[in-house]
């Protein structure tokens, strides 16, 4: 759609009253007409009320999403506790609306649903959000845990970024494990619709997590979902870093031909490693190989130490030697606390939030946010009042 045309609103509401201050909401608001249902147009923006059986509303709900008939739904209702707003982010909706309903800030939500609009509408500008990829030198190093905390950290630094979580482990990945969601998709969606890939359909396939991660996880089974090519990882990339602030990629060991083009997109990767002499020994080859192969430029190569404890038998001063590298993070082991949040699907943000080693990844988080103005910001936040 062109940027100048009006914004298609239906207001789907039982209660007149409340319809009525809907719709004079949405009058007063430039930019926008509001459509009858019964006029078979297919609206940008859908406003309902939530029915007496939400479960039901919520299915519809993210069927119009992932169906593409609809860019955006707003939803209002009476019950606002926890369990209803978690639900409702789930299903994908933008805005949510207690009642009584506050008409300042139905007009700010549909403020901010025309701006995302516009934004998709235009041509893309300078590439704007940065790419970390996260991957792991052996097995068992922490590189999901690393992965995701990261990106939850980021998303709750004090800039807010918008922050996307990508999982490239081929096949059962964990992420909605230890964020204890239940996506509907995978990027198996993605490798098959790629024809339809613009922001719509990209945050119709996206989950998000109650901390503001938007979550693309891998498939869960074996069900003979195509593989990404490099050219749908080019183009599924090069959209993400439009849309979100920062990307995050768990790359696993992953050393597929896309993998390998996530890294070459990638502003920044960050090798996980252990004190160890078999890990070191693998950091050291792995760096040695992408560089050589020029797959990254060196000082595009981070080395972190997951598990990290002061008094180890290898100090860090022996590793940097070992693989001719200064060490860029060192994340402290704290094997409790990891290991109570993988296992209640918690960041340990939320579940440890005092601890070291949740402050370890807050710190380094902040470290990593790309510096830019926060009005040049894109934002996908839900209940942002």
């Amino acid at each position: 759609m062109l940027v100048n045309d009006l914004l298609k609103v239906i207001v789907s509401v039982t209660d007149t009253s409340l319809a009525e201050q809907f719709q004079a909401a949405v009058g007063n608001s430039n930019g926008f007409d509001i459509i009858d249902a019964l006029q078979g147009q297919r609206p940008d923006l859908l406003i309902i009320e939530l029915g007496d059986v939400p479960e039901d509303d919520f299915t519809r709900i993210e069927e119009l999403l992932g169906e593409g008939k609809v860019k955006e739904i707003f939803l209002c209702a009476q019950n606002s506790d926890p369990a209803i707003l978690m639900r409702t982010m789930r299903a994908g909706v933008k805005e949510f609306f207690p009642l009584p309903l506050d008409l300042n800030e139905v007009q700010n939500a549909l403020t901010r649903f025309k701006g995302r609009v516009e934004k998709t509408a235009l041509p893309a500008g300078e590439k704007n959000g940065r790419i970390i990829s996260v991957g792991g030198s052996k097995g068992g190093v922490g590189t999901t845990t690393v992965a995701v905390n990261l990106a939850v950290a980021c998303a709750e630094s004090d800039s807010k970024p918008s922050v996307a979580l990508l999982d490239m482990n081929t096949l059962f990945g964990e992420i909605p494990l230890f964020l204890e969601i239940s996506p509907k998709f995978h990027w198996g969606e993605i490798t098959k619709n790629i024809s339809r890939l613009d922001e719509s359909f990209l945050m119709n396939v996206l989950t998000p997590h109650a901390s503001g991660v938007h979550v693309l996880p891998s498939p869960a089974y074996l069900n003979g979902h195509h593989s990404p090519t490099p050219d749908i990882m080019q183009r599924l990339l090069d959209l993400m870093r439009r849309v979100f602030d920062v990307v995050i990629i768990d790359a696993g060991q992953s050393m597929s031909d896309a993998s390998l083009k996530g890294l070459q997109l990638s502003d920044m990767v960050l090798l996980i490693s252990i004190l160890s002499l078999p890990c070191l020994s693998n950091t050291s080859k792995l760096l040695r190989s992408y560089i050589d192969l020029g797959y990254v430029k060196r000082e595009r190569i981070k080395v972190v130490l997951n598990r990290y404890m002061k008094k180890s038998e290898i100090s860090l001063s022996d590793a940097e030697a070992g693989i001719s590298q200064p060490v860029f993070w060192t994340i402290p082991n704290d094997y409790k606390a990891s290991m109570e949040a993988i296992n209640s699907g918690k960041p340990l943000s939320q579940l440890a939030p005092r601890s070291e080693i949740a402050r370890s990844f807050a710190q380094m988080a902040e470290k990593l946010m790309p510096s830019r103005e926060t009005e040049s910001k894109k934002r996908w936040s839900l209940f942002r009042r």
